[in-house]
């Protein structure tokens, strides 16, 4: 290998991207609104699986109950989550999601999540249903189904 070759390897190398990273500024506000991604591991379609889609939504469902964060919406998608928080009082964010992940991952029987996590704070301006639509329709983007009815791994609070 040239001295070039070994050049271009180390800036290719450098630019992969880190999860040490994502924690970069990253602020946990109580009350504010998070949009987070949880990817799987080397993006496995684990959640493809109907049965450990199930055991997402069952954790989601009751992540309420917990005061950690009050659920909005999330989608499972095959190989992620999706899901649009108001944070609670009790945890800050990286405690709540990886609260959330250790909790999936033993309804699972096994760890399934790649480390950190993709966190965006919804602005004041944004709007949080606006979000959670775009969130929602994540299956229908990815040509999963034509009608997100017929999508059973979702959920929004203004369903109810």
């Amino acid at each position: 290998m040239n001295t070039g070759e070994k050049h271009r390897k180390e800036i290719v190398r450098d630019k992969k991207p880190h999860g040490k990273n994502l924690r970069k500024g990253r602020f946990s506000e109580v009350g504010r609104i998070y949009v987070i991604t949880m990817v799987t591991r080397d993006r496995r379609p684990v959640f493809a699986d109907f049965s450990a889609a199930r055991a997402v939504v069952r954790v989601m469902m009751g992540h309420k109950e917990r005061a950690f964060a009050h659920t909005l919406c999330f989608v499972v998608m095959p190989d992620h989550i999706h899901w649009l928080i108001q944070l609670g009082k009790k945890k800050d964010l990286s405690v709540t999601v990886q609260s959330c992940k250790s909790m999936i991952s033993r309804k699972i029987g096994r760890s399934v999540f790649q480390r950190g996590f993709y966190d965006h704070a919804l602005r004041k301006e944004e709007d949080a249903r606006a979000m959670a639509r775009y969130i929602v329709a994540n299956p229908l983007r990815a040509g999963l189904v034509t009608d997100i009815h017929d999508y059973p791994h979702w959920d929004a609070v203004w369903m109810e």
